[in-house]
């Protein structure tokens, strides 16, 4: 199987363009073998709170008619993506969600996010599950972004028998997680770590893309480089 990071440049508060960007490189990762997309944290609003905050019309259901461009990549290639994005929960707070959207175009998983940062805790509402799917007999786990700086995550995904770990994040070009965070993670536990990341500006400054594969040794397997759109692809092994 081969799995793929995408980034690119989100524009805050354009679902509609978003989604677009989200649907070319699902067809553009598929094109070149990838089985399975991830994108960052928030991909489908951008990572700007304050337009989330106004307008609940900006937040998803897992059902929404507006994520259908991504859906109907999905199902047009045969693969799975995952979309970052605000989406509805019980209560009057969405949730930091990622909705993995599967080959058939349906809903294969839901992961909230666990552990709120800053001025994220005014606005969300926190998960309180783990985040898990299969694709091909691969177990995969998902983390979103600060979730990444607790060590149990990526342990309890490997206590669970998941080959892939996928964090979906939104990283400023001064953020250590680079090196002292997916590499470790990976190295400590026997992972691919699969790491989407933003490209571009919102609240956290400017983010400079760098979306990566680590292999379970902790090795830098593939990156998609700095201040564009792209993709980072691996070949999972067999078995």
């Amino acid at each position: 199987m081969r799995i793929a990071a995408a980034q690119f440049p989100s524009v805050p508060g354009d679902i509609e363009a978003n989604v677009g960007s989200m649907a070319a490189l699902v067809h553009e990762a598929a094109a070149q073998g990838a089985r399975f997309v991830a994108f960052c944290e928030l991909a489908a609003q951008g990572y700007a709170l304050a337009p989330i905050a106004a307008d609940p019309g900006m937040w998803l259901a897992e059902d929404d008619p507006r994520l259908e461009p991504v859906r109907e990549a999905c199902r047009s290639t045969a693969t799975a993506a995952l979309v970052g994005c605000a989406a509805r929960a019980d209560g009057d707070r969405p949730t930091i969600s990622a909705l993995v959207i599967g080959p058939d175009g349906g809903l294969l998983a839901r992961y909230d996010k666990t552990h709120l940062y800053g001025g994220e805790w005014e606005l969300f509402t926190a998960g309180a599950e783990e985040g898990r799917f299969e694709l091909d007999g691969v177990r995969f786990s998902v983390a979103i972004c600060y979730d990444n700086r607790f060590p149990e995550l990526a342990e309890g995904a490997k206590a669970d028998d998941c080959r892939v770990y996928v964090a979906s994040s939104v990283l400023d070009v001064d953020n250590d997680s680079f090196e002292k965070v997916y590499p470790v993670r990976a190295r400590d536990n026997g992972l691919y770590v699969l790491l989407a990341n933003q490209v571009g500006n919102g609240d956290e400054g400017e983010c400079r893309g760098g979306s990566a594969v680590w292999g379970p040794d902790g090795t830098l397997l593939a990156d998609a480089g700095q201040g564009a759109a792209g993709l980072a692809l691996v070949e999972l092994p067999a078995g």
